[in-house]
């Protein structure tokens, strides 16, 4: 069947151009043709970077209030969409439509909190007189913003994590530049148009999309852009550090996330909260459980009712309201998966469910007895795949969960406070949830990991931090 395309165009400092080649936006269920964009050139994004300079000193100069109002009126230009947004959701990425509803909820209220945090920018007075040398002087300290932002995004949250670096940029007076993630490129083009919507003044915010070997590399190295924030994997996050010279980098690379189930915890509520956290988006999140550790007393139990609950879970058309996991990003996104599985049954793991592919649909997937040399139980999968072991006790499991290079966020259900402290005080980790799985976040809270999980933070207030430097002021006397 035939496919209309509208031909979208990407937005270049507030403008919507052209371009002269083309990237085709591929549904990942079924591989239907959604739409094209244009593949943008290392021409296109040096203009574009020339053109964000005059938008950094727009922003810099729009009142506060302005830039209040602006975030809000976009905010509820997306909130009066949310089915059209949601939709180009579930079609783009891996998302149900479920979770797409979810997905534009969460970047209304991103957007909101970054309105917000605008008018919390503030700094402190410093007594000076506090040195010798400081007596008869008084002063303070500001936060202004860096200039140009460069934001390159991922595929498994278009929208939302989007507008965790366009909100705080705006909000801070900065200038940004979105090279979004190839395979979902119109979630972020419709950013662009709720800001568009809202007045934001032009050369402030671009949209550029193409490919990241042609324009990626002109964005990260050129000198006027004075942040590279990047959300993805932790080679690339590498070696963007590699190539960006004297600036701010900001880095979420992912993880392979523990969670710990010790003998005392609601074995009911750990079941369903790491289930949900390991299959959303089809596994592929940062925060997703890979790696589950309960202490051998509860194991038996609590395996069977994981494997129990996994399969119930209903995989299939995104568009469904009853469906509950689509297919991964790319039929080969499915093999890569497909492939670490298979390593890891080769070298003695058991496969409790799942494990069979279907295009780019690979069943939430449960594996016991996983080797500490398999891939699996060392890198992070970005897949609907769950290993689950058995440990001796808290020290145990905590010495496992750290047994890796990433240290994102962990999860550990216990009824025992001391435990739960201890957990807090010795996992090497961004973020630790007790009662809950490694997949909990609120849009207002600091979010990093340690480690090969990335540095600095998100979160719109630490964002905003991120993006802006500390100038001090001081008066000599006469």
């Amino acid at each position: 069947m035939a496919t209309h395309v509208e031909g979208r165009k990407m937005f270049l400092a507030g403008e919507w151009v052209d371009g002269t080649q083309w990237i085709d936006v591929i549904d990942p269920q079924d591989g239907a043709l959604i739409d094209r964009v244009p593949a943008a050139t290392k021409e296109d994004m040096e203009a574009c970077i020339r053109k964000a300079q005059e938008g950094a000193r727009i922003a810099a100069r729009m009142p506060v209030v302005d830039r209040m109002r602006i975030i809000g009126k976009a905010a509820d230009y997306i909130s009066s969409n949310t089915e059209h947004y949601a939709r180009t959701i579930a079609k783009e990425s891996s998302k149900t439509i479920r979770e797409a509803r979810k997905e534009v909820g969460r970047a209304v209220e991103t957007l909101r909190l970054s309105a917000e945090e605008a008018r919390r920018i503030t700094g402190e007075t410093i007594p000076f007189d506090q040195s010798p040398g400081g007596i008869g002087k008084v002063g303070y300290y500001r936060r202004f913003p860096l200039g140009i932002i460069g934001a390159i995004t991922p595929f498994n949250d278009p929208l939302n994590l989007v507008a965790h670096k366009v909100g705080p940029a705006i909000a801070s007076g900065n200038a940004i530049i979105v090279k979004p993630a190839t395979v979902t490129p119109l979630s972020a083009l419709l950013l662009a148009q709720a800001f568009s919507h809202a007045g934001l003044p032009e050369k402030i915010l671009s949209v550029i999309t193409g490919r990241g070997g042609e324009i990626g590399d002109v964005l990260v190295e050129h000198p006027a852009v004075r942040m590279i924030s990047f959300t993805g994997g932790a080679e690339t996050g590498i070696e963007i550090i590699k190539k960006a010279g004297l600036k701010k980098v900001g880095m979420e690379l992912g993880s392979n996330s523990p969670v710990i189930v010790l003998k005392d915890a609601d074995l009911e509520e750990a079941v369903a909260s790491s289930v949900s956290g390991a299959f959303w988006a089809a596994g592929q999140n940062c925060l997703g459980v890979q790696r589950v550790y309960i202490e051998d007393r509860v194991f038996d139990s609590f395996k069977q009712q994981f494997i129990e609950q996994t399969e119930r879970y209903i995989v299939g058309d995104k568009q469904s309201e009853l469906t509950d996991m689509g297919p991964l990003i790319t039929e080969n996104e499915a093999k890569r998966v497909e492939g670490l599985v298979q390593e890891a049954l080769d070298k003695g793991a058991t496969l409790e469910t799942g494990g069979e592919r279907d295009g780019a649909f690979y069943p939430p997937t449960v594996l016991s007895d996983v080797p500490g040399d398999c891939t699996l139980a060392a890198e992070e999968i970005f897949g609907p795949v769950v290993l689950l072991y058995s440990v001796k006790n808290l020290d145990e499991a905590i010495e496992q969960a750290n047994a890796v290079d990433y240290g994102l966020h962990a999860g550990i259900f216990t009824k025992n406070l001391n435990h739960a402290h201890r957990a807090i005080e010795e996992l090497e980790v961004g973020g630790v949830m007790i009662n809950d799985s490694s997949d909990f976040r609120i849009d207002a809270m600091p979010f990093g990991g340690v480690k090969q999980s990335g540095l600095g933070r998100e979160g719109v207030k630490f964002a905003i931090q991120e993006m802006t430097d500390t100038k001090v002021i001081c008066f000599k006397l006469a």
